[in-house]
């Protein structure tokens, strides 16, 4: 099968978020899906069926299990579709596990991104996520994910988490953490050891949660977002109510084949 790792959120070598994409010509099985993730050990692998029209079967899977929403490696699967494979510049739609997902080329080469928004509920702060973090917390609340409000963007830099005390919180998805900017609008890091992802270094699935965050805060709907992972990546984000849009750019880099 024919194979490609992009670099979602990024526009230079060795930033954003490597995705490995694999575009197939049927269905494969899932523990096969699962040992060809394993094997490239990146945070996440896209599978891409082609079904007609611009639709697209779409799953990912990370070094250890199948999860049910991934922003990077959508934005990289349909990068891989037009600019390498030639798909053309009409919209790509994703079948996928959290339903229909739409990615758009637009302007200045980005891609922007439709998916569902996810409200947060709040939760108590407890002395188990201080030791984890190994910080103070504002606030802490509960989505698909964890989300640790801390008190600058310098806080969210300069954390240096215990990532086995992380692993051990009443949490089986992935701990954010998230501040207001001040080179941006907000911004965030993300770990998921549990996951096989001690940190993930830009995660645009988890902008389905912070982005109604922020605009709620913040009182304005178009925000620009910053991942501070040490490869660092750039979101720009869209309030739409129950539904938010992520755009980000891409590039290319590696191709090859998978043999199995």
């Amino acid at each position: 099968m024919k194979y490609y790792i992009a670099d979602a959120f990024s526009d230079k070598p060795f930033t954003g978020n490597p995705a490995g994409v694999c575009v197939l010509d049927a269905p494969l099985p899932e523990e096969l899906m699962q040992g060809i993730a394993s094997e490239n050990n990146l945070a996440e692998t896209a599978f891409v069926v082609p079904r007609e029209d611009s639709e697209y079967d779409l799953r990912w899977f990370t070094p250890v299990t199948e999860i049910d929403l991934c922003g990077h490696a959508t934005l990289a699967s349909a990068f891989v579709l037009h600019e390498v494979l030639g798909a053309g510049k009409e919209s790509c739609r994703f079948h996928t596990h959290s339903g229909l997902l739409e990615v758009t080329p637009r302007e200045n080469g980005l891609y922007e991104m439709d998916f569902p928004a996810w409200p947060l509920e709040r939760i108590e702060v407890t002395q188990q996520m201080r030791q984890a973090i190994g910080c103070d917390i504002l606030e802490a609340h509960q989505a698909r994910d964890m989300i640790l409000l801390l008190e600058s963007e310098e806080a969210v830099r300069d954390l240096r988490p215990d990532f086995a005390a992380i692993a051990a919180l009443p949490e089986d998805h992935g701990v954010s953490v998230t501040a207001r900017g001040s080179s941006c609008d907000f911004v965030s890091r993300f770990f998921a050891p549990n996951m096989g992802i001690n940190e993930d270094h830009v995660t645009g699935s988890l902008h389905s949660e912070l982005i109604p965050f922020w605009a709620a805060r913040l009182g304005k709907n178009t925000l620009i977002a910053r991942q501070l992972s040490p490869r660092g990546g750039t979101l720009y984000c869209e309030n739409r109510g129950d539904r938010v849009k992520i755009a980000g750019r891409a590039r290319l880099y590696l191709k090859g084949e998978i043999f199995v």
